[in-house]
């Protein structure tokens, strides 16, 4: 057996002398063949049985377990899995494949460690090592890999520290569960994971969860004793790292410091002096100014600006607070009234503020303008929406109505919108890239599928969807906001009912995949988009309307195109041939998953 070996090395290299005119290509497949008989422990069986042989192409003679690019003809994916591979990986020869971009070896007996010469598969895509015998640390060389989105190093017997694989932006998954990692974890882009992606149990880790792990389910994170924090339910010890800074700092600026601790002392000396003896005259002041607040609605920088004070007097048991867990279910009307306010915005349906509780809360209170609900009406209407609860929909805290008022009481979303997203504010714990828009497209049709459900009977619907109203949540999350605060009863009767209703949510929805894909933030009329993206898509320069960042960012366009279809579906200007929302979701959603499958096999 070891003749023949030898022999058809003979062979090999005699083909080398002779092709000259291929001699790269060849060169390639010689790589490659040598990359199995280390991998497989030169075990000639295995090699036989894939029909691997630098005298073949891998692309038209069919090698097992290799998929090539049919346009280049080129090997872009390696698939050799549960083969009982005993061997050890030579990157370096693995690596001489220019175009590959997948490599799977799960589930086989392959020995040693991933060498360093990894990073040199700079096109890599997808990299599944589970379920084999590799140890040793991962190299650092690994976050070379610019392009990487799937990392695959499970149950194996890993050790050492993680390399700052958070360092790769584009990774969507990374698989380390049941090794013998430790140290802290690096501060991933959590927001990129789907939960099914992201799992380091049962490993040595300690330290609290980076932010934005707690977006994912503790079964992440188990089996890791030195690890706190959520989602765990193991809290972690207050850090003494700011004391010890002061301590630091004390003793390399002592001069400074004391100086400055005595001028201090005296400004407090005197201010709680002057607060004493002027306690009466500011108690007065703030009567009067809270007076004029009340009586000039133009203002909301200090407090919001109720429509009077006798209405917001006798109001005060009259917030209806919605309780769930984790809300503040002692919310009083008062408590709004006399926190101080910030106005972000005013729009044709109402004024939004920030409200600062005295505990620190943040809250976001939308003032809605006379619509012509009854109190009595727009209280059933939200005790009806607070039945119909979506993860991707923002639930109301709390509601006031009252003949002057109609407030609703939400959570404040620090991370804004997505349209300070289109605006290009963005944000450094999620790159606003194609798997990301499909997330937010995705959710945002979910969420708004699964109340037409429950209230389209009762004739609400959202009534003023647009990008500034798809808020993020703490883990980048989309959630949709003021959900059915605009249409009242009357409205949806004379518009048709909710078949009305739901077209116009569709065409809003519409248009912000049109926004997610063009990158053109709606500034005043909605239809303005709709109406260029046709025109140019009828000029047969479909790929013109792409966000060029999209198109950089190597994003599929066969991806996008199918996503356009759907925006432009929803779009129609007849209402009656737009679909339903569960037909839209269904549409992105399927989009979303072909992408993912896509993204596995296809060309960075």
């Amino acid at each position: 057996m070891e003749w023949s070996s030898t022999l058809s090395w003979l062979m090999s290299l005699l083909l080398l002398l002779i092709c000259s005119g291929n001699s790269e290509e060849y060169a390639v497949r010689l790589s490659l063949v040598g990359f199995l008989q280390v991998l497989s422990g030169n075990d000639t069986g295995i090699i036989e049985k894939l029909g691997w042989s630098a005298a073949t192409d891998p692309c038209t003679d069919g090698w097992n377990g290799v998929t090539c690019n049919n346009r280049t003809s080129s090997v872009y994916k390696i698939k050799l899995e549960e083969l009982g591979l005993r061997g050890t990986i030579d990157a370096g020869r693995l690596c001489q494949a220019p175009s590959l971009a997948a490599v799977s070896l799960l589930h086989n007996a392959i020995r040693g460690e991933i060498p360093p010469e990894i990073s040199d598969c700079g096109r890599l895509t997808h990299l599944y090592l589970g379920g084999n015998s590799l140890a040793g640390s991962l190299p650092p060389s690994l976050t070379l890999l610019g392009n990487l989105k799937v990392l695959d190093v499970s149950d194996n017997d890993f050790s050492g520290e993680l390399p700052d694989l958070a360092k790769i932006s584009g990774l969507v998954g990374f698989l380390a569960q049941n090794n013998r990692l430790h140290g802290t974890i690096p501060s991933f882009r959590f927001g990129n994971f789907d939960r099914r992606r992201f799992n380091v149990s049962n490993n040595l880790f300690a330290g609290p969860i980076p932010p934005g792990g707690d977006r994912l389910d503790q079964t992440s994170f188990i089996g890791n004793p030195g690890l706190c924090g959520k989602p765990l339910p193991v809290a972690c010890p207050p850090s003494p790292s700011k004391e010890d800074h002061k301590s630091l700092k004390l003793s390399r600026e002592k001069a400074i410091m004391f100086s400055g601790y005595i001028a201090l002392g005296l400004v407090l000396f005197l201010f709680v002096t002057y607060k004493l003896i002027h306690r009466k005259k500011r108690t007065k002041h703030r009567k009067i100014a809270d007076e004029k607040i009340a009586s000039d609605g133009s203002s909301g920088k200090s407090s919001i600006p109720w429509s009077s004070t006798e209405a917001s007097a006798t109001a005060t048991s009259s917030l209806i607070v919605l309780k769930r867990p984790g809300t503040m279910t002692d919310l009083k009307f008062d408590d709004l009234l006399k926190a101080p306010a910030e106005s972000l915005g005013r729009g044709r349906n109402g004024s939004l503020y920030k409200v600062t509780m005295a505990d620190g809360t943040s809250l976001a209170v939308k003032r809605i303008r006379d619509c012509g609900t009854s109190a009595a009406e727009f209280r059933r209407r939200m005790e009806r929406m607070d039945m119909a609860r979506h993860p991707n929909v923002l639930p109301a805290v709390a509601f006031h109505c009252s003949t002057q008022e109609k407030l609703v009481v939400y959570e404040y979303q620090r991370n804004g919108s997505l349209l300070s997203l289109l605006q290009g504010r963005q944000l450094d714990c999620v790159a606003f890239d194609w798997s990301y828009r499909l997330r937010v497209a995705a959710g945002v049709a979910e969420g708004l599928a699964a109340m037409h459900r429950e209230l389209l009977a009762d004739g609400i619907g959202h009534g003023n969807l647009k990008s500034s109203n798809i808020l993020l949540t703490n883990v980048m999350d989309p959630c949709i906001s003021e959900y059915g605060l605009v249409a009242d009863s009357r409205s949806v009767e004379k518009a048709g009912g909710g078949s009305a209703v739901a077209a116009a949510d569709v065409h809003a929805f519409g248009i912000i995949l049109l926004e997610l894909l063009t990158g053109k933030p709606v500034r005043n009329e909605p239809s303005e988009l709709a109406r260029w993206v046709n025109s140019v898509v009828r000029e047969e320069w479909t790929v013109e309307v792409f966000d060029e960042a999209l198109v950089s960012g190597g994003a599929s366009e066969g991806g996008m195109v199918q996503l356009l279809q759907v925006a432009l579906r929803c779009v129609h200007p007849s209402p009656a041939a737009r679909p339903s929302m569960d037909h839209v979701a269904a549409m992105v959603n399927t989009v979303r998953e072909e992408e993912d499958e896509r993204s596995e096999v296809s060309e960075p």
